[in-house]
């Protein structure tokens, strides 16, 4: 079973999403470390990631200080990583 690492980004993702294709995108071009978990290779981390975020929409991005959002804009996105200091 998948599990969140507590010390990295972790996002819940799928290749047809084009939420997850974006942010996936976004977190690559800054060069930012994260645990990728494909939800079409691991169909049970879909339960995790609706046990993190209540919903079932995708991509949910979990932050280190235990925080997430669930299909974040690019800026939400940048402004936690900024908050965490990550960028």
């Amino acid at each position: 079973m998948t599990a969140v690492d507590p010390t990295q980004i972790t996002m819940f993702s799928a290749e047809w999403c084009r939420d997850c294709r974006r942010t996936k995108a976004q977190l690559d071009g800054l060069g930012v470390a994260y645990n990728y978990i494909d939800l079409e290779a691991d169909p049970a981390a879909a339960e995790i990631a609706k046990d993190i975020s209540g919903r079932t929409n995708i991509p949910v991005v979990v932050y280190p200080d235990g925080t997430h959002h669930v299909e974040p804009s690019n800026a939400d996105v940048e402004a936690k990583l900024k908050a965490l200091s990550l960028i």
